[in-house]
């Protein structure tokens, strides 16, 4: 008789207390539907300062396939997925926000087109309700502008809803950088991808987690992580200034030639020199995000510790990832 596959799905949590026993409802009625695999429901409890924990711990005295890690304190999102990568022990994993956003009911089509082939089959957004016009469209020109700068493809209007075969989770596995941009990792590892389209809902309850300063500092992850065109385009707008800069002198100096010496303007001088300050503290800047990147790296610390793991206590020397 043929052992059923097991299948993971991976839900990083941090204060979702009023969405969990919610989300495990709709889990329930989705995995019990479907008695061709078995299931793990692999909760990330990162950090959490309301009774998450508490609820998760209840949820897996009455149901064994719920399983949690509980890390020491909230490293975001990235780093919680990734200790879900490391504990995870399904064939496939299926990764879902807890806030009920990403339908669970999309769950038995992703694993269609698992069986079929396919290595990421990741869920597309058609609609993003609850969602304003502005974040939508700093998001479409965010996605263009990075998918322009780099050379791999940038899945538009995607998040990290999606199934991943076993050895994408090993390949992701083995990439431990501390600063972290998971939706281009999923790009960058290749492998074979199925898309698929869903309308979002809009958090079923709570607040998002994503205020304006994380969701800037993950942009500028994405685009320090895949590509150095911001130090290219640094060099190059420096050569066009000295261009001007150089052209400019020349003006000067043939004009003070022809029509002899005449009294420097303050205030156009004061405008050239305020101008290329900006200009050179903005490539600071630049390479500032680069150095740091580095600095942070050269580390090589551990991504995360955990507190516990379902009931085990451990030493931190076993637990260190």
């Amino acid at each position: 008789m043929e052992i059923p596959k097991l299948v993971t799905i991976l839900v990083p949590t941090y204060n979702e207390k009023d969405v969990l026993n919610m989300l495990y409802e709709r889990l329930l009625n989705t995995i019990n539907s479907n008695s061709k695999y078995n299931f793990e429901i692999l909760f990330i409890n990162d950090g959490s300062k309301d009774n998450t924990l508490d609820i998760i711990r209840n949820l897996r005295e009455k149901d064994k396939r719920v399983c949690y890690v509980n890390l020491s304190r909230n490293y975001g999102k990235e780093t919680a997925m990734m200790a879900g990568f490391d504990y995870c022990k399904g064939d496939c994993v299926i990764i879902l926000d807890a806030d009920l956003q990403d339908p669970p009911e999309l769950i038995p089509e992703m694993l269609k087109y698992w069986e079929e082939g396919y290595d990421d089959v990741y869920a597309k957004r058609r609609s993003r309700k609850g969602e304003s016009f502005l974040k939508k469209f700093t998001s479409k020109i965010y996605y263009k502008t990075l998918q322009s700068v780099t050379n791999i493809e940038i899945q538009k209007d995607t998040g990290d809803f999606r199934l991943l075969d076993r050895r994408c989770i090993e390949a992701l596995k083995q990439l431990r950088e501390s600063q972290r941009y998971t939706k281009g990792l999923f790009s960058w590892i290749g492998y074979k991808k199925k898309e698929i389209l869903f309308d979002r809902d809009p958090r079923a309850a709570g607040k998002t987690k994503w205020n304006f300063r994380k969701l800037v500092g993950l942009s500028i992850d994405g685009l320090t992580s895949f590509t150095t065109a911001p130090l290219r385009m640094s060099a190059i707008l420096g050569i066009i200034i000295s261009l001007v800069g150089f052209l400019y002198m020349m003006v000067i100096i043939i004009k003070t030639l022809i029509y002899g010496i005449d009294v420097p303007g303050y205030s156009s001088t004061m405008v050239v020199i305020l101008f290329l300050g900006g200009i050179q503290l903005i490539f600071l800047g630049i390479i500032g995000e680069y150095l740091g990147r580095a600095f942070y790296e050269t580390k090589d610390r551990p991504l995360y510790f955990i507190d516990c793991y379902n009931e085990e206590r451990e030493t931190n020397e076993n637990l260190n990832k």
